[in-house]
């Protein structure tokens, strides 16, 4: 990727190496919640003669997450992410006491959703294969690109998985690690939400994602019981039913303007997304005034 500072011409701005992974690591705990929107646990965290680079914890899953920093190129993410989470599922009573060492809070071993555990790699440069060897619906392993450039400018990119049709089930039988791990850890995706739905709410939902998403750069991410719609933090959830949506938008009781008083206050009954105010629909007839609602929502999480 190529950045230019605009002037009377684009002058090209230079892309500034790392030298060291360590310099990945720093940069990148530092500004953990910023780029993960993940909480910071333990740098450096060693166990069994494994030595995990970052581990911290995703507050929207409930599970840990294994952060590794690379230069070299020569690695297999499948097998180094699939021992880690291995190493993790085999002394879960070690990760949870690092937790509770390093926090305020407390966690028992019930409060976390194991199943929900995934490895990040970072680095400035993935080749082919590895691009390729990611290309699974079901892999709980992410890759992402880091940039640093000479105006103080980074940037941090993940690697899609493009058409990913095949489990990595499929292999799992010709390896033991793949095969426990797989039978715990189960990654979520769109198409695992919308397997439940008609093809009238699958219409629905559509529609109102594309609304949604056209607000500002918010991205979707598949968790286990519905869709968050995140920028920076979760503007809207929405779990897919077989025939209704339920939308939860991320505001406190008090918060929403809401002249119709279609949504709901569940502030004090149990609910799967974040926020106090949901709604079920089957319809998109009142879509444009649901849309200025998701709106304040984007504006109030946005501060």
């Amino acid at each position: 990727m190529a950045l230019f500072k605009i002037s009377k011409n684009l002058e090209p701005i230079k892309e500034k190496a790392f030298k060291l992974e360590k310099e990945i690591q720093k940069l990148t705990e530092e500004n953990l919640q910023r780029i993960f929107q993940l909480e910071f646990i333990k740098s450096e965290f060693s166990i069994n003669n494994f030595r995990i680079d970052t581990l911290a914890f995703d507050e929207g899953t409930n599970a840990f997450v294994i952060i590794e920093y690379k230069k070299d190129k020569n690695y297999s993410v499948i097998d180094q992410g699939y021992a880690y989470l291995s190493l993790m599922l085999n002394n879960k009573a070690d990760f949870i006491l690092e937790y509770n060492e390093n926090q305020v809070k407390t966690l028992k071993r019930n409060d976390i959703d194991w199943s929900q555990t995934k490895v990040v790699f970072v680095s400035p440069y993935f080749t082919t294969y590895q691009r390729e060897a990611i290309n699974f619906k079901d892999l709980p392993i992410e890759l992402w690109e880091v940039r640093r450039f000479e105006n103080d400018t980074a940037s941090y990119e993940q690697i899609q998985k493009y058409g990913a049709q095949e489990s990595i089930k499929t292999i799992s039988r010709q390896d033991d690690t793949i095969d426990k791990v797989g039978k715990e850890i189960i990654v979520y995706t769109e198409q695992t939400h919308l397997e439940k739905a008609s093809e009238e709410i699958k219409a629905l939902y559509k529609k109102i994602k594309n609304a949604i998403l056209n607000l500002d750069e918010i991205e979707v991410k598949p968790r286990k019981h519905y869709l968050a719609f995140v920028s920076g933090t979760n503007i809207a959830d929405i779990h897919i039913q077989k025939k209704a949506l339920k939308i939860w938008l991320n505001l406190q009781k008090g918060e929403l303007d809401d002249p119709r008083n279609i949504f709901r206050d569940v502030s004090s009954t149990g609910h799967l997304g974040n926020g106090d105010y949901e709604i079920q629909l089957n319809s998109d007839d009142q879509l444009e005034y649901i849309m200025s609602l998701i709106k304040q929502s984007l504006r109030k999480n946005k501060k």
